[in-house]
């Protein structure tokens, strides 16, 4: 097996624990299992394939202290991440985890058993710590939040062993372990590699930066892009592996090697940076490309950067002999018109005209339908991105309509969906609070407990429906401002949410209520009712607020169809 960063040799489990798979297999179905979530399969996966090399194991104590307080594991080795297994008290207990016992690990998706863990520990870590040190300890910070929010109480240590690997049904030809990535460049003739880490598209800029450090090596390319999980709202890997495979052929001579990453990012800044360091020399890199603001959040709430723009790269340089990988330094490219050439930003005379497009305005573009000039990125590109990123006058969007009982949500509900059909373009759904009740959330009544999950279900169909380019128009009652804020947050993974508060008054609502509902509800006391029995929270974050008592409905959807032609959902894109 090849070296690692620390002078041992690449800790592949699945290569080590093959010859007893058996042995291992039926050992597996009998021990009791801890599922594992989304990040912890993309640790596991990196542990067995050596990716996270010395790695054998989830941490114990010790290693977890050594690397939270000095950036190494209990044997002295670099490393700067804790990797970690997290488990509740419930599930300590159920599953008898203790120093000695044996448990199997499987996966959340598809019920396999992928690996045996020998409990070496378990215990309690300091989240305080741990927030501080590694992430820099603002309580903004994802990886802070993440960690106090969603990580468990108690920390399970232990080594592995493999039992199968993880199943992947997309890109499996680009899915490299390190061994099999380090085989390639030998075949190849590769000595020396610079790595590319990206978990955005890439463009001419970045060929440009890539192939001049290349050549400024005499080395070739490996493009590494991270496909397990990033920061919230990148866009899906499907749509930047089309990205990648596009670009690869713009290199020359065969420069560039593609190969894909099931990390589960941190954006821990100047600490992930060693951490990809390292992973990137487990994958064979000599050279790696370390930017501005590597692997940072960007800025919290108050505008301010959670990292130095060059602490990452100071991070690596003070550990990179140990480490055993030079640091590239990403040079910021910009386009000289005149020349029809890309040049770093520091080698551009004075007075010289350069070109750029911020990632700002490219989304603008895309959004818009506007052009994207060949300058910036290859067609080829361009094509991915529009096919992911159709203007906005053929993206789904939902209109949510929140309001009492009677308020004249339902009559702008349907006047809407009449004016979206005479207009075309989209298929148009609508969500009528009886309707939704009546087919799919029949047995649920109106607790708080039973509402909320009521919006739930309305959220989850509307976001499939949006995903799928409908316009969506949904009018429940929704009285409770936390489960529209669930709603938005469900919906606008796929699309846009326009919240349109019909404030019309509780008395005119109970004024003009021709079937006498809420005259009932007085009278026998109904509990759970909408303004009689149960309040309703008005919402602070409408996008849009209405009132029938003041306005016709013909009004009220025309000031709807205002709001989305300003948007760009409506007319020629």
């Amino acid at each position: 097996m090849a070296n690692t960063p620390h002078g041992g040799v690449l800790k592949d489990l699945i290569a080590r624990d093959a010859p007893r798979h058996k042995e291992l297999a039926a050992e597996a179905e009998t021990l009791p299992a801890i599922v594992l979530t989304e990040r912890q399969l993309c640790d596991l996966e990196l542990i067995l394939n050596g990716g996270f090399s010395p790695l054998e194991g989830f941490m114990s104590e010790k290693d977890y202290n050594g690397v939270v307080e000095n950036t190494r594991l209990a044997d002295g080795n670099v490393f700067s991440i804790p990797i970690t297994l997290d488990a509740d008290a419930q599930t300590v207990e159920k599953s008898g985890l203790k120093p000695g016992a044996r448990v199997t690990l499987r996966d959340f998706r598809d019920d396999r058993n992928l690996a045996i863990l020998t409990i070496e520990d378990v215990y309690k870590p300091n989240k305080d710590k741990e927030a501080k040190e590694v992430f820099g300890g603002d309580p903004e910070h994802p990886a802070i939040r993440y960690l106090y929010d969603t990580v468990k109480e108690f920390y399970v240590g232990g080594k592995l062993e493999a039992v199968n690997r993880l199943n992947h049904y997309d890109y499996t030809a680009l899915r490299y372990t390190p061994a099999e990535l380090r085989t390639h460049f030998e075949k190849l003739g590769w000595s020396r590699v610079v790595a590319f880490q990206t978990r955005n598209p890439m463009h001419r800029a970045h060929r440009e930066l890539t192939v001049r450090a290349a050549r400024a090596r005499q080395a070739n390319v490996l493009i590494h892009p991270v496909v397990g999980l990033t920061k919230p709202g990148d866009i899906d890997h499907f749509t930047r592996v089309r990205v990648y495979q596009q670009i690869l052929p713009k290199y020359p001579n065969g420069m560039a090697v593609l190969g894909l990453l099931g990390l589960a990012m941190r954006m821990g800044g100047p600490r992930e940076a060693i951490w990809h360091s390292i992973i990137r020399k487990n994958h064979g890199a000599t050279h790696f490309i370390i930017g501005r603001d590597h692997a940072g959040p960007g800025k919290n709430s108050k505008g301010v950067d959670f990292y130095g723009p060059y602490d990452a790269q100071h991070a690596v340089e003070k550990y990179k002999d140990e480490l055993g990988i030079e640091v590239v330094e990403f040079q910021q490219m910009t386009y000289l018109p005149e020349t029809d050439e890309y040049r770093p930003k520091d080698q551009v005379p004075e007075g010289i005209k350069t070109l750029d497009i911020s990632g700002t305005e490219l989304r603008r573009r895309l959004r818009v339908g506007a052009p994207i000039p060949e300058w910036f990125s290859y067609p080829e590109v361009v094509q991915v991105l529009r096919e992911s990123n159709p203007p906005r006058a053929t993206q789904g969007f939902t209109i949510f309509l929140t309001g009492y009982l009677n308020s004249g949500k339902d009559a702008i509900a349907r006047a809407l969906q009449t004016t979206f059909n005479e207009q075309g373009g989209r298929p148009v759904s609508l969500l009528l609070g009886e309707t939704v009740r009546s087919e799919l959330s029949s047995e649920l009544g109106f607790t708080r407990e039973d509402r909320d999950r009521n919006i739930a279900r309305i959220a989850f169909v509307a976001g499939e429906l949006t995903k799928a380019g409908a316009a969506v128009i949904a009018a429940p009652i929704a009285p409770f401002d936390a489960a529209r804020k669930d709603a938005r947050k469900t919906i606008e993974r796929f699309g846009t949410f326009f919240l349109v508060h019909v404030a019309t008054s509780l008395e005119y609502s109970e004024k003009t209520d021709r079937r006498g509902v809420y005259q009932h509800a007085r009278e026998a006391g109904i509990k759970n009712f909408t303004g009689v029995t149960d309040p309703y929270e008005a919402p602070s974050d409408a996008d849009l607020v209405v009132d029938t008592e003041k306005q016709t409905v013909r009004n009220i959807v025309h000031q709807i169809i205002l709001l989305l032609e300003s948007q760009g959902f409506l007319g020629s894109s």
